[in-house]
């Protein structure tokens, strides 16, 4: 019995044994459990595919600024040949101002002290230097600026003209002129004058070798002529209206033929205002303007003065800036050689409704 009990005791325990070497089996079979895991790597390698097409739309949405990041980037330099403290230019510079603020670009705007090709010059060549993202020029004297407006260009830069230049913008490769083309300007003037009842005229220019005035005067002694009117021009100083006023009462009582005036802007209009109310011809001598001022206005809606001329120089100011800053984000061009401003004809039928416009400095 003893060995029966034995050697059941022992064939329980080799079942025991059997049994848990059975179990061990079952846990060598679940080893490929490490197997899914790399099964499942894959998803983790494909992340990075699924961000790739974000990184094509950032790149998609770059060429935004045509070569300017952002627009507050942006710097302008306007140089023209008139000063600020002028009538006529200060509404320039009020327009350009005005861009500036409403496009959020930075705008410096310069001149040189009198009208000064040489220094003027210069101005455009330290505006070059500074590498400005556009250049605005007046272009009074193409001799005398042709260089460095041509440098300027050459250099990468884009340049706008304005107020003077319409002829030969074209072909310093401007992008755009903005203002009125001169002669037609002044023949325009002369066919008002001579509409009026004008035969004899002085045409007073204030800044004689400016390119754009003498196209004024051209254009008005053309028209003139073809009505059988003559035109005599009268140089006088745009800094000195004592002295212009004394030279206009002087060729008036030199030839009492004279029976028409036209001036080629408010620091021309002025004094001859003045020497025809000292003379007592206010009314009598047919009186005409180029460009506006309150004080123009007021004698054309008295019945002073016949007509004014508007080239509308708030625009002129203003829309270069538009023009350059959309060149510099978008490369947008205008297809015409010269956006024209003027010439419009302020008469006394409308000058009430452009004062108050003038003397907020925007007409």
């Amino acid at each position: 019995m003893k060995r029966l009990c034995t050697l059941l005791i022992m064939l329980l325990a080799m079942t025991m044994m059997l049994v848990a070497c059975g179990s061990s089996e079952p846990e060598a079979v679940e080893e490929p459990a490490p197997e899914a895991e790399v099964a499942e790597e894959p998803e983790t390698a494909e992340e990075p595919e699924t961000e790739e097409p974000e990184m094509e739309e950032e790149v998609a949405e770059e060429p935004t600024g045509g070569g300017v990041a952002m627009r507050e980037d942006i710097r302008i330099v306007v140089v023209s040949h008139g000063q600020a403290s002028d009538p006529f230019w200060s509404v320039v510079k009020n327009g350009v101002d005005q861009a500036a603020n409403d496009l959020g670009v930075t705008v410096e705007y310069q001149a040189p002290q009198t009208f000064d090709m040489v220094a003027m010059s210069q101005l455009i060549d330290a505006a070059v230097a500074s590498q400005p993202d556009g250049l605005v020029v007046s272009i009074p004297d193409p001799d005398a600026l042709s260089d460095s407006i041509t440098a300027a260009i050459e250099a990468g830069i884009p340049v706008i003209s304005m107020n003077s230049g319409s002829d030969v913008a074209k072909e310093l490769g401007i992008l755009v002129h903005v203002g009125q083309t001169e002669y037609e300007a002044g023949f325009g003037g002369g066919e008002r004058m001579a509409a009026a009842g004008a035969t004899n005229a002085i045409c007073v220019n204030q800044e004689v070798g400016n390119v754009a005035l003498d196209q004024r005067c051209q254009g008005f002694t053309d028209a003139m002529a073809e009505s059988g009117g003559v035109v005599e021009v009268l140089a006088v100083d745009l800094a000195d209206p004592i002295d212009s006023q004394q030279r206009i009462a002087g060729a008036l009582t030199a030839n009492p033929d004279i029976d028409s005036v036209l001036t080629l802007g408010p620091t021309g209009a002025a004094p001859a205002l003045a020497a025809l109310e000292e003379g007592g011809q206010l009314g009598e001598i047919i009186l005409g303007t180029f460009d506006l001022s309150p004080e123009v206005l007021e004698a054309v809606r008295d019945g002073n003065m016949e007509f004014a001329i508007d080239q509308q120089q708030y625009i002129q100011g203003y829309m270069p800036i538009v023009l350059l800053t959309l060149f510099g984000e978008n490369l947008n061009t205008i297809a015409n050689d010269v956006v024209m401003t003027g010439p419009g004809f302020v008469t006394q039928d409308t000058a009430a409704a452009v004062i108050d416009l003038s003397a907020a400095g925007t007409r």
